[in-house]
């Protein structure tokens, strides 16, 4: 899995419904999290880094330390599925996609890890799976930064 995660003062995500219907889901403070599977990812894979965004230390404290988590300020969460984190644009002008999941793999991996996320005790929002979808947010800080399993690119723990 591929997360970019954002500090956020607010975000949210809206998309058509098929019944033609508006939908909008609206975050304050907390993490934007967009969430790329990759074929070989797992609900383990996924639990393991809801665990570790749940607990990164990218709150500030009185002194203006990162010092607290998500958990701490009271924070919410927001997750979007994003295919494209794994994107290949070393040839060519157009990106290959073909690193991504099939969304029959990714859809469950997506809801488990919003899941896995809630069971960490976060309030979490999230967008729909394979909609043409519209996200806002106001960074804050900016804090940002890209989480991945792939076993060669992070020590996750």
């Amino acid at each position: 899995m591929r997360a970019v995660v954002q500090r956020v003062s607010s975000a949210s995500v809206s998309w058509d419904e098929e019944t033609g219907a508006a939908r909008r889901n609206v975050i304050g403070a907390g993490l934007l999290i967009l969430l790329g599977v990759g074929p070989d990812d797992t609900a383990q894979t996924g639990d393991r880094l809801a665990r570790k965004i749940a607990n990164l230390r990218i709150f500030e404290d009185e002194r203006g330390r990162f010092d607290r988590t998500v958990l701490e300020t009271g924070g919410e969460a927001l997750v979007v599925s994003q295919f494209t984190l794994f994107a290949d644009a070393r040839r060519g002008r157009r990106p290959s996609f073909i690193g991504a999941a099939p969304p029959s793999l990714a859809e469950p991996l997506c809801n488990a890890f919003a899941d896995s996320l809630r069971g960490n005790g976060l309030v979490v929002r999230s967008g729909r799976f394979g909609a043409h979808m519209a996200v806002e947010s106001e960074n804050d800080g900016p804090v940002t930064l890209v989480l991945s399993t792939d076993p060669w690119e992070s020590g996750i723990d």
